[in-house]
C-alpha cells in the first residue's frame, strides 16, 4: 500500500507546519481586507484547455477525467483560472473585489523538493484595479506575510510589456514574443544549449536566437541602460515598470524587490507585471511565491474579447515549498488542553455532562475515552501537560460532586463541578482558536 507518486498525507508536526502558514496568511488576508472565495475543483476541459487559460506547458499536466454523462472534465491547476470564470459569470459583482482562496490544486508534473502533484494552493486576486497600486499592495502583503513567517525573502519582478518591447528590439517577431519569454522563464532549469534549442524549434533566425541569449546572459542588467541601449524609453512597458518601482520606494520595499527583466514566470496569460519570491538566502531554491496581471482572461472568457477586460492582479503563495523550508525550525505546539475528564470506570452520562460545561466556557477539553486505569489516564494527561484532570466516579455521581486534581501542585479536592469550572478558567484560561 503506497501514496500515488506526488502526493502525501500530513500529520504532527508537519500538518501544524501546515495550519501555521495558513493561519498566519489568512489573517493578513482579512487584515488587508480580501474576502474568502471557495471555487470549484472539477471543470470543464474545455474551460481548462481554453487558450486564454495557462497556455501549452500547463496543458501537459492536467489532469483528465470523464463523468457518468460522458462530460469532458478536468482538476484545476490553480486557483486563477476558476475565480475568472466566477467573474465572468458575475458580470454584476461590485469591483474592485479582493478575494482569496486556499485550496487543493493537481497538476500532473515533475515531482521534487517542495513540489507535488497534488497541493495547496494560496491565493490573493484584486480585480477592477487597472492601475500599478494592485501590485503594490500585492508585494506589500507579501512582504509582511514572509516577515511574520521569519523568512528573509526577495521579490524578483518584470514586465512582460517591457520584456515584449525589448525582445522586438532584437527582431523577435510579435506572434513569436510569448512563446520567447516562455523559454528564457526555464533560463534556470535548462543548460544555455537547450535554451538555444528550443528557440531554434521555435523557428527564430540563429542570428536571434544568439541575440536573445546575449541579452539573457547580462548579469544584473540596469532598467535604465536597457531603455536607453534599445530605445524603449517611451514605450508603455517602460512607463508601467517607472511608475511601479516608484510605488514599491514609497512602500519601504526597495531593499526587497530586484527588477528582473527577464522574468516571465511559466503561465502564458499575464500581461504585465509579473513577480516570484524566493529565500534571500538561497537555502531553498524553488519559488516560495509568484503572481502578476492578468488582464484578458475574464473578458475573453465571457466572449466580449478585449473590450470587456476586468483588470486583475493575484499573487500566489506557495504553501508547499514554505512548509518545506519551515520543517526543520523549532514550532511552538498548539496548546495542551486545559483539562481532562476521567471517568472512574465506564463513560457516565456526569462525565459527558462535565466534559460539555468546560467546553461551553471555552475551556479546551479532553475526555478519556478508552477505559483504562485510573493511573494510566492521569499518566496520559500529564505527559500531554494538562494542567487539571476532573475525575468522576460513582461516589461522586450520587453526590453531584467531581474530584479536581491540580497536576502541577498535586492536590486534590472534592467540589461541585460549577466550582471546578471556575477554577480551570480563572487558572488555565479558554481556549485559544485564532
Amino acid at each position: 500500500m503506497q501514496n500515488v507518486k506526488g502526493t502525501a498525507d500530513f500529520w504532527g508536526k508537519e500538518q501544524a507546519v501546515r495550519d501555521m502558514i495558513r493561519s498566519k496568511l489568512e489573517r493578513l488576508f482579512k487584515l488587508y481586507d480580501f474576502e474568502r472565495t471557495d471555487t470549484a475543483v472539477l471543470n470543464e476541459m474545455e474551460l481548462l484547455a481554453s487558450k486564454y487559460g495557462g497556455g501549452d506547458e500547463i496543458l501537459k499536466e492536467v489532469y483528465r477525467l470523464r463523468d457518468q454523462g460522458g462530460r469532458n472534465l478536468g482538476l484545476r491547476y490553480d486557483l486563477t483560472l476558476p475565480f475568472a470564470k466566477l467573474l465572468a459569470q458575475n458580470p454584476g459583482l461590485p469591483l474592485p473585489f479582493k478575494r482569496y482562496e486556499i485550496g487543493k490544486v493537481f497538476r500532473d508534473g515533475p515531482v521534487k523538493k517542495g513540489r507535488l502533484r497534488e497541493f495547496i494552493q494560496c491565493d490573493a486576486d484584486i480585480a477592477g484595479a487597472e492601475g500599478p497600486e494592485a501590485e503594490a499592495e500585492l508585494m506589500q502583503l507579501a512582504a509582511e506575510a514572509f516577515r511574520e513567517l521569519g523568512i528573509a525573502v526577495e521579490i524578483r519582478w518584470n514586465n512582460r510589456r517591457f520584456l515584449g518591447e525589448l525582445l522586438a528590439a532584437v527582431e523577435v517577431p510579435s506572434g513569436k514574443s510569448l512563446s520567447v519569454m516562455l523559454t528564457l522563464d526555464k533560463l534556470a532549469k535548462l543548460e544555455t544549449a537547450e535554451v538555444k534549442n528550443e528557440l531554434l524549434a521555435k523557428g527564430l533566425q540563429e542570428t536571434v536566437s544568439a541575440a536573445v541569449l546575449q541579452l539573457a546572459d547580462c548579469k544584473n542588467p540596469d532598467f535604465g541602460e536597457l531603455c536607453r541601449e534599445f530605445g524603449l524609453e517611451q514605450g508603455a512597458g517602460a512607463a508601467e515598470v517607472r511608475a511601479l518601482q516608484s510605488l514599491i520606494n514609497a512602500a519601504g520595499l526597495k531593499e526587497i524587490c530586484r527588477f528582473d527583466p527577464f522574468l516571465s514566470r511559466g503561465l502564458s496569460f499575464y500581461t504585465g507585471t509579473v513577480y516570484e519570491i524566493f529565500a534571500s538566502s538561497g537555502e531553498f531554491v524553488s519559488s516560495l511565491g509568484g503572481g502578476g496581471r492578468y488582464d484578458a482572461i475574464t473578458g475573453r472568457l465571457a466572449g466580449s474579447g478585449d473590450a470587456a477586460i476586468c483588470p486583475m492582479a493575484g499573487l500566489s503563495f506557495g504553501i508547499e515549498s514554505i512548509a518545506e523550508l519551515l520543517k526543520e525550525r523549532p514550532l511552538q505546539t498548539a496548546a495542551a488542553p486545559a483539562a481532562a475528564v476521567i471517568p472512574i470506570g465506564a463513560m457516565s452520562a456526569e462525565a459527558l455532562q462535565a466534559a460539555a460545561l468546560l467546553r461551553e466556557s471555552g475551556i479546551r477539553t479532553s475526555t478519556e475515552l478508552t477505559g483504562r486505569k485510573l493511573k494510566k489516564a492521569l499518566a496520559a494527561a500529564d505527559s500531554r501537560g494538562v494542567r487539571y484532570a476532573l475525575l468522576i466516579g460513582g461516589d461522586e455521581a450520587v453526590q453531584g460532586m467531581v474530584r479536581l486534581k491540580d497536576m502541577a501542585c498535586r492536590t486534590e479536592t472534592v467540589m461541585p463541578l460549577e466550582q471546578a469550572v471556575l477554577i480551570i478558567g480563572k487558572n488555565a484560561g479558554a481556549a485559544d482558536w485564532s
